[in-house]
């Protein structure tokens, strides 16, 4: 499954930015692997645009994180993950993983 998750760069949870509690939830939770992506230009449900092109509204460009894994590993951290979000959109669909595997040079360091 992947897990997509939209937000703003923004977006607080316990002091720290939302992106990196979810990040380092998902890795506490052992789930495959996660990915932030910065977006230069975006808007959501309240149709405000955020972008860089605007100085005053960098601060808070939009994110998607990406986490790939099995159904039931994102299922279990779905919970948390909706404890964490105020805002936001998830969305999940089915993939097909072809490849997964570390590089040599990953073994080889740890």
């Amino acid at each position: 499954m992947l897990l997509r998750i939209f937000l703003g760069e923004s977006d607080r949870w316990e002091h720290k930015p939302l992106y990196e509690a979810i990040v380092l939830k998902a890795r506490e939770m052992h789930l495959a692997g996660a990915t932030v992506l910065r977006g230069p230009t975006g808007f959501g449900k309240s149709s405000r645009l955020h972008t860089s092109k605007i100085l005053r509204l960098s601060y808070d460009l939009p994110l998607v994180i990406e986490i790939v894994d099995a159904e039931e590993k994102i299922n279990e951290f779905l919970p948390v993950l909706d404890e964490m979000m105020k805002g936001g959109l998830v969305t999940l669909e089915k993939v097909r993983v072809i490849n997964y595997r570390a590089s040599q040079d990953n073994e080889k360091n740890g």
